[in-house]
């Protein structure tokens, strides 16, 4: 069995169909794209792997479990983290802040003892600190440890929300659209970054993303949708000379400059 599928995956809002009957399945340890157009109902899917969207029909299975209509805080204590198409930092708290808030699942006290800073308190938060420093040294982000998240550049803000979501310790990572903002040279490091994270955490990854070099640098699968549907499934050669991709999303001029 895959280690992650989607099966006869549907969800409909009121007479608009977002996703339509898709299936695909995710073995472990791979990097799967997700690629198609703006509208494809890409994000819907990771709304409904995260327990965001409820499937109007199909199903949803990780690690030989089926997780449908399960609620996010349950997604994510099953080892599966997300990154939003829109990022959704706390602005107002620094880039070190914002790992923290993945990590109190850890603290063991109360309430009261966070008000009243005991001994035991203080020794938990030290910990915590030290820990979300490692996941910011990870993604290149220590020196910025104290800066508030709306200050740093859009490209660095990808990677504290890869940060946050590595403080979920995720065995299943889903990523949308890191590479959104990030000039060419960033997006190659993104691959890089991605690359030694999954090599180092052993993870596995659901990609979204539009920057194609990015898509076909990391992945040996791609799932190509449109119109919520599935448009095929294939290695990166094979989605890049399937007529109907180019047609769909990739359009001619993707086509003539691979063939340059």
């Amino acid at each position: 069995m895959a280690y992650a599928e989607c099966k006869g995956l549907t969800k409909s809002f009121g007479g608009v169909v977002a996703v339509n009957d898709l299936s695909f399945e995710v073995e472990e340890g791979e990097i799967l794209g997700l690629i198609g157009p703006n509208g494809a109902g890409k994000t819907t899917v990771f709304n409904l792997i995260t327990g965001f969207y409820r499937p109007t029909s199909g199903s949803m299975w990780f690690n030989e479990e089926d997780i449908t209509g399960i609620t996010p805080p349950d997604i994510v204590s099953r080892g599966i983290a997300r990154t939003f198409q829109n990022i959704r930092l706390f602005g107002n708290l620094s880039a070190l802040d914002n790992v923290r808030t993945a990590l109190y699942r850890h603290a063991t006290y109360g309430l009261g003892a966070a008000i009243l800073r005991g001994g035991g308190v203080i020794k938990k938060e030290a910990a915590l600190r030290e820990l979300g420093m490692k996941y910011l040294e990870e993604v290149g982000l220590a020196d910025r440890a104290k800066a508030r998240a709306s200050s740093l550049p859009y490209g660095l803000q990808r990677k504290l929300e890869i940060a946050r979501a590595l403080a979920l310790e995720p065995r299943l990572l889903l990523l949308d659209e890191p590479a959104a903002g990030m000039n060419p040279e960033e997006s190659l490091g993104l691959v890089d970054l991605v690359g030694e994270l999954k090599g180092k955490y052993g993870f596995t990854v659901i990609l979204i993303e539009h920057h194609m070099d990015v898509v076909m640098s990391l992945c040996r699968r791609i799932v190509v949708m449109n119109f919520g549907r599935r448009l095929m499934m294939g290695t990166p050669e094979e989605v890049q000379s399937d007529a109907e991709v180019v047609k769909a999303y990739l359009g001619e001029e993707f086509a003539r400059a691979r063939h340059r």
